[in-house]
């Protein structure tokens, strides 16, 4: 009885058409009724009559039709929501949820895991192809070496993609403690043992997600032992990838190009195969050379992504990322990729535009990064079909994309084109566009609470910024702009004026003017200029006496 109330529920919506069969029966024995028992009709009765009867059959076909769509919805809201609906009164097959699209994401890093992470809610066909590092020596007791594999991509798509993500968070990167195993954590003694127990990497983490229940596989792009190298544009070679960053900065020289040794490396077993089976692809977010670009090197998977005829996404970056992306725009991120690879590798690019409080951009600006700017002009001529959403986020003091509306933009991507192939009765698409309908509620509410932070911030600031720069940046937040400028160039002037001193130290002229191992460098900066001041109204007082 429990159950069967259940249905009766204000949050199943099934009420609204229940009432509606039964007006529609109403009418339709309202109709047969007046029919039979009228001995004369009018023309006027014989209208009411036929309105009252097509009104109610129609209103019984509309009814059956949205409670049979409306119970299959609560079928999968249930899987998610388990407080909606007692399970246990429903006829509940898994197999509904099994139908979801077959989406494979390819990258690396905190980007990769965002998307896993809103993505494994709309189906559990979900394919993550990551990098792999490899294994390290560590010294046990002082005496021993053990071999530790170093799988830190696969360890975070197994947090993104697991039931419980802050449990599995604590124990895979949970850190022994003990002199023996001090800085080891489990995750790597955990993939070590699997490794050994199976023989291959690859077997391995495919056994890894049924053993620890995740929604989804993890698959390593190459079981191989490849090394990511970077060429820079001044002709420097760094053949270590965790270099490539510092590299950069040091050269004051772009990266010119990324490639793996060797370069016939063959893709791990089911990696081609869940690429030419799946219904989307997702490329990125993350680190563009050293996350993205080493998966899509890997020989026959660039070559199959673009023979797929899946739905093929550019997830892009909100910020650029110190010694690799250093003032890319969109455009620069897939005309990388297309320099690499090709091109025809996308269909889509989702490009976040929101707005984000100028504080959490500055401190990235302090450390080299900026917004990554949707330059129009340059884009139209890629053929991209750009998308554009407020997707991002601030976690912490870190800029992020938000997972749900991330995850719900994609499922939006697919339902249209479902929709477009004439897919509306299709079970993956009852599945998607009822999961999509909790999405947006969640986003209108976030999105209402974002807004009134940002009306209050306005507020403080007392006036907006001017749009004057090109940047989203700076065309929002001119003001502090020019005041780190002018802060910048004020530090600038005094470096400028303390090298001077350093170099008219060395002029014979001035040697005995200017005592710099003596004085402070306050001092050299005041000394220094008086002497300039003299220097420049020198030629003027030679010209009087020479008069």
């Amino acid at each position: 009885m429990k159950g069967f109330l259940s249905w009766f529920r204000s949050s199943t919506k099934l009420k609204r058409w229940m009432l509606l069969i039964l007006v529609g029966i109403g009418l339709t024995c309202y109709g047969v009724s007046k029919f039979i028992l009228m001995q004369e009709m009018s023309f006027m009765d014989m209208g009411i009559i036929i309105a009252a009867f097509v009104a109610g059959f129609v209103m019984i076909i509309l009814g059956l039709i949205y409670i049979q769509k409306r119970t299959l919805e609560i079928l999968i809201e249930a899987d998610v929501k388990s407080e909606l609906v007692d399970i246990q009164s429903l006829i509940f097959n898994k197999n509904v949820y099994d139908k979801g699209p077959n989406v494979v994401v390819i990258g690396g890093g905190t980007g990769l895991n965002t998307v896993l992470q809103g993505i494994k809610k709309y189906t559990s066909n979900v394919t993550a192809i990551v990098n792999v590092s490899d294994g390290e020596k560590l010294l046990i007791n002082s005496r021993e070496e053990v071999d530790v594999l170093r799988a830190e991509d696969v360890k975070d798509s197994f947090i993104a993609l697991a039931h419980d993500e802050v449990v599995m968070d604590k124990l895979l990167n949970y850190r022994f403690d003990i002199d023996a195993l001090k800085g080891v954590s489990f995750g790597d003694i955990y993939l070590s043992a699997m490794k050994d127990i199976y023989g291959d990497l690859a077997d391995s983490v495919e056994a890894s997600g049924t053993v620890l229940n995740i929604t989804g596989r993890v698959l390593p792009v190459t079981l191989d032992r490849v090394n990511i190298s970077a060429e820079l544009k001044n002709g420097t070679i760094i053949e270590n990838r965790q270099k490539i960053a510092e590299a950069v900065w040091d050269k004051v020289s772009p990266i010119q190009r990324i490639y793996v040794t060797p370069s016939n490396s063959r893709p791990a077993p089911g990696v081609l195969e869940a690429i030419r089976e799946a219904d989307c692809i997702i490329i990125g977010p993350g680190s563009l050379y050293t996350n993205i670009l080493p998966n899509l090197l890997i020989k026959g998977v660039a070559k199959e992504i673009k023979e797929s005829k899946a739905i093929k996404i550019f997830v892009s970056n909100i910020m650029t990322e110190p010694g690799q992306t250093d003032d890319y725009n969109v455009s620069d991120h897939i005309k990388a990729i297309e320099e690499h690879v090709g091109k025809g590798l996308f269909e889509f690019c989702i490009c976040d535009s929101g707005e984000i409080a100028p504080e959490f951009i500055k401190r990235y600006n302090l450390k080299g990064a900026d917004v990554v700017n949707e330059d129009t002009k340059n884009l139209k001529g890629l053929g991209v079909k750009i998308i554009n959403k407020d997707i991002a986020m601030v976690k912490g003091n870190y800029i992020r994309h938000d997972p749900d509306t991330l995850a719900a933009t994609i499922v939006e991507i697919i339902c249209n084109d479902l929709k477009y192939k004439d897919k509306q009765n299709d079970p993956q698409y009852v599945v998607l566009n009822s999961k999509q309908k909790e999405t947006k509620k969640t986003e209108k509410e976030k999105e209402k609470a974002k807004n009134y932070i940002n009306k209050e911030y306005k507020k403080q600031l007392g006036k907006r910024s001017r749009s004057t720069a090109k940047s989203k940046f700076s065309q929002k937040y001119n003001d502090r702009i020019q005041a780190i400028k002018t802060s910048e160039e004020n530090r600038e002037e005094n470096i400028r004026l303390y090298e001077t001193s350093v170099d008219l130290y060395e002029n014979k002229f001035l040697k005995q003017e200017l005592s710099v191992k003596k004085d402070s460098p306050n001092k050299i900066k005041n000394k220094t200029a008086k002497i300039v001041n003299k220097i420049a109204i020198k030629p003027k007082n030679k010209g009087k006496r020479s008069k």
